[in-house]
């Protein structure tokens, strides 16, 4: 197994349903690189792999994703010591991979020792009064979740609506879905987006739970700053757009 140590290693808390460790990250990898090594941790295939960042100024997440993951490096992101990465799965069978350790003997540290130890993500997160720490964490919580309505409303995202996804504009279609998905982690609503052409990751289900019907691969949801609605015509094939030029 190759080592996750290496002289730029950023620590993060890497949480899934299966799974809560502390890992040492590079910037320099890619999101390819990330999620096969999160494999073996997660038990969660990589193609199944949805990643959320949360920084501690930033507790509604951040998806780590790209059209391109095997280029696009963890840099791209504000990777900080003891943030955490959520991993949650497209594939609800994925969960078995994992094979039932109930019958293995384990040490169980106590609630009083772990608490009481210096360089750990508790000791950051009380020290820093990061998520239950955070005498404001509730209130600040509420207003950010109506901050992201306001952003919803004031750009328009209503279903049925086109759109085009950032940063690139060549993922058009219409808008499917809007609200809470309890299944992805990280606080507010998502636009599910039923695209033109089958660059998506999924039929419109997330975990078994279906939020809109579409083909596979042409369903997908995203964050309402991501979406820009629009008189976004269907792009054919072959067909050139100078709107499409990326800088």
């Amino acid at each position: 197994m190759a080592s996750w140590a290496t002289t730029r290693d950023v620590p993060v808390l890497v949480v899934s349903s299966a799974a809560s460790s502390e890992r040492r990250l590079n910037p320099s990898w890619t999101i390819s690189q990330l999620k096969a090594k999160l494999e073996s941790v997660t038990g969660i295939p990589p193609s199944a792999q949805t990643l959320t960042l949360r920084l501690p100024d930033r507790p509604q997440g951040t998806s780590i994703s790209a059209e391109d993951e095997h280029r696009t490096k963890l840099e791209l992101w504000s990777l900080r010591p003891y943030a955490e990465i959520h991993v949650a799965s497209t594939d609800p069978a994925s969960s078995t991979i994992i094979p039932s350790s109930s019958s293995v003997p384990k040490y169980e540290m106590p609630v009083e020792t772990y608490s009481s130890l210096p360089d750990t993500v508790l000791a950051y997160k009380k020290s820093h009064h990061i998520g239950r720490f955070d005498p404001h964490a509730p209130e600040s919580k509420e207003k950010k979740v109506a901050e992201l309505w306001r952003e919803i409303d004031a750009a328009q995202i209503t279903v049925g609506a086109r759109c085009v996804l950032s940063p690139s504009k060549t993922r058009r279609g219409t808008i499917a879905y809007v609200g809470l998905i309890p299944e992805i982690p990280g606080i507010g609503p998502w636009v599910g987006v039923q695209l033109d052409e089958p660059m998506g990751k999924n039929d419109g289900s997330v975990a078994g739970r279906r939020y809109f019907g579409c083909d596979p691969q042409y369903g997908v949801f995203v964050r309402p700053e991501r979406v820009e609605v629009g008189d976004w015509k269907e792009l054919g094939l072959g067909e050139d757009d100078d709107d499409l030029d990326e800088i």
